[in-house]
């Protein structure tokens, strides 16, 4: 059988691979972590130069592959193009992007490092899952180097309309690497459509009826696969959660309110400001609900050494204290903010207590928390998801109470709305919405992405060592 190679920009610490600290990557990727996986990707450590040789760690479970990263390739490459170019170009914000020759010349040379020290980990007959935007260039790297191995990529942030890609000048250059793949992953069939939109652009190519595209001779199948979750795993972790001490402190503070909960990176996608204003409107607004809600909004610190996260989180400290200043009472404060990370165990337990989920971010991959909001509910008294259109889980979950997050008034309004839903009407979308989370599960997402990269039947040949550069 066929070993996984899972390439990601960082691997995680094998100590909190299923601890309550688990990210996204992790969490979707659980399934596919068998024993005898092989994890490659950067430590998260900085050195003086990039690493092209791999530190090995064993685990029971799984084999973890890690290099160090240069600092100045750090700031080039993960500060610089991968996200103060990609990240905002990707979630359509291009007044937010910012375009550097040469933070992209270090982008590809440290594509073409991962490349390097992946080359003599290589089984003749691996599968290579590459993950995300920072390493869009990886396959074709390993294609220069003499890798023929079934490679596949998953995006997990949204694919910008081809008028909002065209802005980016090696725009090309970037299809022309993801179209080295064997299976390119996308979240939404908006996002298929985008992607190909955006390769008939650059290239006339035409997506087939079976969404395969060819560059150059080399055929690349398009393929859907939202990520999920375990949501009967989840919800038990949720009901043991509700019963630790500090989930009964919190529900002990509401003195009997409603909770309302906002769960996000402090990352300027996920339409903190617009939230906190639409919250803001929602209390002058309803004033029948004052003192009857209480909104927790946890932000986790997020990229701090870039100016544009230090000033969000200015602005929000100043829209905290303008909103509890205007409303707050002697035993009532209506905004809870919270800028440190609290573990996935403890959430569970204070998303299963909350009457409203409030998942508004401006552009979204997909957004797990929606996910994991509805496998924490009581089925039998549950809460009210209010999801942006923008989100990627949008298309799955049509049963929340979907709201633009650019329109304020319409989610002071979903707030209301959820509010004074009746009982029989939250069950009935919440059964309908556990449903979809259930039946796209993590386990359904990483089934459906190996199964298409096996289904890939271009022979393999054994990797040669070269030290040849990406020529996508």
């Amino acid at each position: 059988m066929a070993r996984l190679v899972i390439v990601s920009n960082r691997v995680p610490d094998p100590s909190e691979r299923t601890g309550p600290r688990a990210g996204g990557l992790v969490v979707g990727l659980a399934e596919a972590l068998v024993p005898g996986t092989l994890w490659f990707g950067w430590s998260g450590r900085r050195a003086e130069t990039t690493s092209t040789t791999a530190k090995m760690t064993e685990t029971p479970d799984l084999t973890y592959a890690t290099i160090d990263l240069g600092e100045a390739d750090y700031r080039a490459f993960y500060l610089g193009f991968a996200n103060s170019t990609l990240w905002p170009l990707f979630h359509m914000m291009p007044s937010l992007a910012v375009f550097d020759r040469a933070d992209y010349a270090i982008y590809r040379r440290v594509n073409d490092a991962f490349a390097e020290a992946l080359l003599t980990l290589l089984r003749p007959d691996d599968l290579i899952w590459v993950h995300d935007y920072q390493l869009i260039g990886v396959a074709a790297s390993l294609r220069a180097r003499g890798v023929a191995n079934r490679i596949g990529f998953f995006l997990h942030i949204p694919f910008p309309a081809p008028a909002v890609l065209d802005i980016l000048p090696p725009a090309r250059e970037l299809l022309a690497s993801l179209l080295a793949y064997d299976v390119i992953g996308l979240q939404t069939n908006r996002d298929r459509t985008l992607f190909a939109d955006a390769v008939h652009a650059a290239f006339g190519y035409q997506m087939t009826p079976d969404h395969r595209i060819t560059h150059q001779g080399h055929s690349a199948q398009i393929i859907v696969a939202p990520v999920g979750i375990d949501a009967q795993a989840f919800n038990a972790m949720a009901v043991r959660a509700s019963q630790r001490v500090e989930t009964r402190r919190m529900i002990d503070s509401l003195a009997g309110r409603a909770l309302m909960i906002g769960v996000d990176r402090l990352d300027y996608t996920k339409g903190l400001p617009a939230r906190f204003e639409a919250y803001e409107r929602f209390l002058s607004r309803y004033a029948e609900h004052r003192r009857k809600l209480s909104f927790l909004q946890i932000a986790a610190p997020s990229r701090e050494e870039v100016e544009r996260y230090r000033a969000l989180r200015e602005e929000l400290d100043h829209k905290t204290g303008s909103i509890n200043g205007a409303f707050s009472d002697f035993d009532w404060v209506p905004l809870r903010y919270m800028t440190r990370t609290l573990g996935r165990t403890l959430i569970a337990g204070f998303y299963r207590t909350a009457r409203i989920g409030l998942v508004t971010p401006l552009r979204d991959g997909m957004n797990l928390v929606a996910k994991e909001y509805i496998a924490a509910q009581n089925p039998l008294d549950p809460g009210v998801l209010i999801l942006s259109i923008f989100a990627g889980a949008a298309e799955g979950l049509p049963e929340a109470l979907l709201v633009n997050p650019f329109d304020i008034d319409a989610v002071a309004e979903a707030v209301h709305a959820a509010l004074v839903m009746p009982v029989d009407e939250r069950i009935e979308r919440h059964a309908a919405l556990l449903g979809h989370v259930t039946a796209e599960s993590a386990q359904v997402y990483c089934q459906r992405f190996v199964a298409a990269l096996t289904r890939v039947t271009h022979p393999p040949l054994v990797p040669r060592a070269t030290s040849g550069k990406n020529a996508a």
